[in-house]
């Protein structure tokens, strides 16, 4: 006698499998949370507690490898000995009167040759640049200063560290989700909301390194109204862009101006431990 399949059974492995699936999802889901709250920290900068899964050493180290793609991307160095005198002495002197050399970053500030791309950039563990579409529109040193406090604070505030390691805890999730649902669509959906989660951080962090950049200028002795005339710059170089805020990586010129105004008249009693 021959038996076949019944249906009921074929339901039942289906069923199985689900649940193999689920279960598979939720530990997942459950390592990658534990790995995240594991790894948090006080920042001994900013009094803040942060999720890191880099120690300093790798974030150093991390830098440092990414630096020669990053020369690269952007036309190489440049090769205007002036602009680089520049810059080495304003970031040299953020570094040497500020709290930023208590710390263990090997800071290195340098001028990117792109003549077209106006910003500037911090990678981990001390790495700065800024560009020479940038720099050229920077009428005083107390702008120069502005950029180059602004990279710092996200150097000492470790936010790359902090990205990484929130990414880390996104990919999980999303990994999670797609074992779970066994659907690739409702993986690419958490990818899209884990994304725009990372662009709130970003700006979050673009902001702490606007009103904790004032404490170093004012630290090193330069006035933090450079730093609102370098808003006024990248005002100008966006062009009047109407693209939403929220769709941003970076806040809105305009809103960051109110930011640092109340930054700089509250400076005497907050970057009382941001001096050298």
């Amino acid at each position: 006698m021959r038996l076949s399949a019944s249906p009921y059974g074929y339901s039942s492995q289906r069923g199985g499998g689900s649940s193999i699936r689920l279960i598979l999802g939720v530990v997942i889901a459950i390592i990658s949370i534990i790995s995240y709250v594991a790894s948090r920290s006080v920042n001994p900068v900013t009094g803040e507690n942060q999720y890191l899964s880099l120690t300093p050493d790798q974030e150093i180290a991390l830098g440092l490898q990414s630096e020669p793609e990053m020369v690269q991307e952007f036309g190489g160095l440049s090769s205007n000995q002036k602009d680089q005198d520049l810059v080495d002495q304003v970031g040299q002197t953020i570094v040497s009167r500020s709290v930023a050399h208590t710390t263990p970053w090997q800071f290195d500030y340098n001028v990117l040759a792109d003549s077209e791309t106006v910003n500037a950039f911090a990678l981990p563990g001390g790495p700065i640049f800024i560009t020479e579409a940038l720099l050229s529109q920077l009428t005083t040193e107390d702008e120069v200063a502005g950029v180059l406090a602004h990279e710092t604070i996200h150097v000492l505030a470790r936010h790359s560290a902090q990205q990484i390691a929130s990414s880390d805890l996104t990919n999980g999730l999303i990994g999670a989700v797609g074992v779970a649902s066994g659907d690739a669509n409702t993986a690419q959906t958490a990818a899209v909301i884990g994304q725009l989660i990372g662009l709130r951080y970003s700006r979050d962090d673009e902001t702490q390194a606007d009103t904790l950049g004032v404490c170093l200028m004012i630290a090193a002795g330069y006035n933090p109204q450079g730093m609102l005339e370098v808003m006024q710059v990248l005002q100008n170089a966006s062009g009047g862009s109407s693209q939403p805020e929220f769709l941003e990586t970076h806040p809105n010129p305009a809103n960051r101006i109110t930011q640092i105004q109340n930054a700089i008249q509250n400076a005497p009693s907050n970057c009382g431990s941001y001096q050298g």
